[in-house]
């Protein structure tokens, strides 16, 4: 049983980083130099905690592995399915976006020649999510952290700072919505007389898990008589970094309207005993027949 650290990155930027240690993506370094919005580092919060170890990332072997999950969306219970075997997770890139104005008094500065960093910043963020709608189905496209400065009722606002979040199945159109956001968001840059910066900070390619595996998972969820789908993925998991080291597989089961990074976010103890029984199954084939 494994818990790894920072699966989500919403602190220490970017994703999955203990897993990617792992699974040789990220080196240590790398991931203890992370820093969080304050400036703490995700080495040094390990060490205050107690949690650093001594243990080399990584040495610890690994036959397979299968991680069991809430799906985070609605297929599943929209289908009245019980589990769902996963094939693998979408590509994901992440991009930090600055967008640089001038700071002038609200009431005082006449709407001609004003740089506005967040009125250019809205047009930027509505493009985010024109791109995903110009790439259906399979795309989204994310803004989910803005940051507006000086953050004061009579001034205008002279920086921004946006995330993106860009995720397709398939890589190269993955590639595509990236080269067609820097182009869009320079072009609105311009025409607003405002400077933009945009900064990837981490690229996770699509991945595919393991066949063995995979079998495992639909043998046992057809052996143990539970209604189940195969499905890709649309959220980042440990699992995903650990499949380019390690033979892997997951397990989705239902949550409640698909909700998910919400207080709202619920599963059924029949639903989660569901996906603990196939898990095991699944772990007990792979024991007696593991992958080579």
């Amino acid at each position: 049983i494994i818990v790894w650290t920072n699966e989500e990155g919403s602190r220490f930027a970017p994703a999955m980083i203990s897993s990617g240690v792992y699974a040789g993506l990220f080196g240590v370094d790398y991931a203890w130099s992370r820093e969080d919005g304050d400036g703490k580092t995700l080495g040094a919060e390990l060490q205050r905690i107690g949690y650093a170890g001594d243990q080399p990332c990584g040495t610890h072997p690994l036959g397979a592995l299968i991680e069991v999950h809430i799906e985070q969306g609605p297929i599943l219970e929209r289908e009245g399915k019980t589990i769902g075997v996963v094939l693998g997770g979408q590509g994901q890139r992440w991009f930090d976006v600055r967008v640089t104005g001038q700071d002038a008094h609200s009431g005082s500065t006449p709407m001609q020649g004003r740089r506005d960093a967040l009125a250019a910043a809205a047009p930027m963020i509505a493009a985010v999510e024109a791109l995903a709608h110009a790439n259906p189905p399979d795309a989204v496209a994310t803004v989910g952290s803005l940051a507006v400065a000086p953050n004061s009722r009579n001034t205008i606002p002279g920086q921004i700072d946006f995330t993106i979040d860009l995720r397709h199945p398939d890589d190269d159109v993955l590639k595509a919505m990236g080269r067609s956001l820097r182009q869009d968001l320079t072009a609105i840059a311009g025409e607003r007389g405002v400077g933009v910066t945009i900064e990837e900070i981490w690229h996770n390619p699509p991945v595919a898990f393991d066949p063995s595996c995979i079998d495992a998972v639909r043998g046992a969820a057809v052996d143990l008589g539970f209604a189940h789908r195969d499905m890709v993925s649309g959220a980042g998991h440990d699992a995903c970094m650990v499949a380019r080291k390690v033979p892997t597989s997951m397990i989705f089961v239902p949550c409640a309207g698909g909700l998910s990074h919400n207080e709202a976010e619920s599963a059924t103890p029949e639903d989660l005993a569901a996906g603990c029984d196939v898990l095991l199954k699944a772990m007990m084939t792979m024991g007696s027949s593991p992958p080579r």
